[in-house]
């Protein structure tokens, strides 16, 4: 992701107390959009793979942390979620993985 352009700002940023999110990795495109990246690593494809387990609930708590990150900011840039697949040998990145809804 790096060789693509994006700058890393935090990795496994937590928020503060129990029932938080986490976010695995944040960066920022060249154009000042910030990527919140979950990743994902499975040994095999078996029971739907990495990106099945990106559930309803992970999600939630990823957009949780997102805006707890976001709240720091004072004028909040553009913002996606990605995904970065992992299966054996094969690396998969996924952007706009899901959407904040």
């Amino acid at each position: 992701m790096q060789a693509a352009g994006l700058r890393l700002l935090e990795r496994n940023y937590r928020t503060p107390g129990r029932g938080g999110g986490e976010i695995d990795l944040i960066l920022r495109e060249r154009d000042g959009t910030l990527v919140f990246v979950e990743v994902r690593s499975r040994a095999s494809r078996a029971f739907g793979g990495a990106g099945a387990s990106i559930g309803s609930a992970k999600q939630r708590r990823i957009i949780f942390a997102a805006r707890y990150y976001l709240m720091r900011c004072g004028a909040p840039p553009p913002c996606r979620f990605d995904a970065v697949l992992v299966e054996g040998d094969s690396v998969q990145w996924l952007r706009a993985a899901f959407d904040a809804q």
